[in-house]
C-alpha cells in the first residue's frame, strides 16, 4: 500500500481519524506539560496554573474534534432520539397530561382528601388523588338528597385541566337548600301561606340554629362575602303560565335538607287545601 493510498484510507476512516486526533492531542498536551514542569515554580504558582489552562484547552480541542468527525453520525442519531421521543411523547401524552393534572391540582390546592368537588357534570367526595387519577363517591345534587349513589367514579387527572372545578367543601356539614313549589292560580291568599310557612320553616331549623349561625359566619369569613342563612326566607312569584309559585330557601344540615324540604311542602298542601273550602265560600 502506497503512502498515498494509506493516507486516503486513514482520512475515509472515521475510527482511525479519531485515533490520530486523540494521539496528536494528547501527545501535544504531554509535550507542553513536559516543559512547563521543567520551569522552576514561585510563588505565585504560574506552571500549575498554565498546566491545568493547558489541561482544559486539550480537553475541549479533543471534545470539539470528535464532534467535527462523527457531526453526521451525530445528527443522524439526533434525527432518530428525537423521532423516538416524538412517538413517545404522542404514544402516552394520555399519562403526561394526567401527570400535568396532578401537579397543577398539587399547585392551587384545588381540593383535598374528604371535600365535595363538581367537576363537570359530576359531584362526589374526594377519597383518593394520585400521579394519574382521582377517585370520588358520587354525591347525587340534581335531585337535592346529597346521599352517597353508591358508586366511584375514576376522574382522570388531565380533566381538571380542561374542565372547570368547583369545590363544594362548605355544602358537606350546611347548605342554603332552596325548593319551589308551584301551584294553579286558586283564590288561595297565598300571603297567609307564607308567613305560616316561614314560621314552621324556622320551627324545623331551630334545633340546630346556634351551630348553623357559627358555621355560616365561618363560611363568610372564610369566603370574605355574605351568604344566605342562617334565617329562613319564603318567596312568591308567578311562572310563565301564570301559575303561583312559592320559593323556600333554608340553612340546615345537609343531611337533613330533603327531610326538611318534605315536611314544608306536606305542610304547603295541606294548608292549601284546608284554605280551599273558605275562599269558595
Amino acid at each position: 500500500m502506497s503512502l498515498a493510498t494509506f493516507f486516503e484510507y486513514f482520512s475515509q476512516s472515521k475510527s482511525l481519524l479519531s485515533f490520530g486526533c486523540i494521539l496528536i492531542i494528547l501527545l501535544s498536551r504531554w509535550l507542553i506539560v513536559f516543559f512547563l514542569r521543567r520551569k522552576p515554580a514561585h510563588e505565585d504558582h504560574l506552571p500549575k496554573r498554565l498546566i491545568n489552562t493547558v489541561n482544559k484547552i486539550a480537553t475541549l480541542i479533543m471534545v470539539f474534534g470528535l464532534i467535527l468527525i462523527w457531526l453526521s453520525e451525530l445528527r443522524f442519531i439526533a434525527l432518530s432520539v428525537a423521532a423516538f421521543i416524538v412517538a413517545l411523547v404522542m404514544a402516552t401524552r394520555e399519562y403526561i397530561q394526567c401527570l400535568l393534572g396532578a401537579i397543577y391540582i398539587a399547585a392551587v390546592r384545588a381540593f383535598n382528601i374528604g371535600d365535595w368537588i363538581k367537576i363537570g357534570d359530576h359531584y362526589g367526595e374526594v377519597v383518593r388523588s394520585d400521579w394519574l387519577s382521582t377517585i370520588l363517591l358520587e354525591i347525587e345534587v340534581s335531585n337535592k338528597s346529597y346521599e352517597y349513589t353508591g358508586e366511584t367514579l375514576v376522574i382522570p387527572n388531565n380533566k381538571f385541566l380542561t374542565n372547570m372545578t368547583s369545590n363544594l367543601n362548605f355544602m358537606k356539614r350546611y347548605i342554603a337548600h332552596s325548593f319551589t313549589i308551584t301551584r294553579e292560580p286558586e283564590y288561595v291568599n297565598l300571603v297567609e301561606l307564607k308567613k305560616q310557612i316561614l314560621k314552621r320553616a324556622n320551627e324545623y331549623c331551630l334545633p340546630f340554629k346556634d351551630v348553623a349561625e357559627r358555621y355560616n359566619s365561618l363560611i363568610e369569613s372564610r369566603l370574605g362575602i355574605a351568604i344566605f342563612g342562617p334565617e329562613a326566607s319564603v318567596r312568591l312569584s308567578t311562572t310563565d303560565m301564570a301559575k303561583n309559585q312559592i320559593t323556600i330557601t333554608i340553612f340546615c344540615p345537609t343531611h337533613e335538607a330533603l327531610k326538611i324540604e318534605q315536611q314544608l311542602t306536606d305542610d304547603f298542601m295541606t294548608l292549601w287545601y284546608n284554605a280551599l273550602p273558605l275562599t269558595s265560600n
